[in-house]
């Protein structure tokens, strides 16, 4: 299998293999999903202290916060394929 790394913004990538879904983070349930990611630990915040514009969720339960709009991201990921 070939791995796939998605650039989240500020130099930071995720494997592209384990994104679930990437969604954007104005709803209550993502809200209450990264408040349950955080108390778990498993929160992790890639927006260098920036307005968060997407959260990324995993296969393995970790979310990651990013500061790069969801479209461009899905841009990113089908550029690469």
């Amino acid at each position: 299998m070939e791995i796939k790394l998605l650039n989240i913004g500020f130099g930071n990538v995720v494997s592209a293999n384990r994104i679930v879904a990437i969604v954007s983070p104005e709803s209550a349930p993502i809200k209450r999903l990264v408040q349950d990611a955080r108390d778990r630990c498993q929160l992790i915040d890639a927006t260098y202290g920036r307005r968060t514009r997407a959260v990324v969720i995993t296969d393995s339960g970790y979310i990651i916060l990013s500061a790069v709009q969801p479209d461009t991201m899905s841009h990113r990921m089908t550029e690469e394929a």
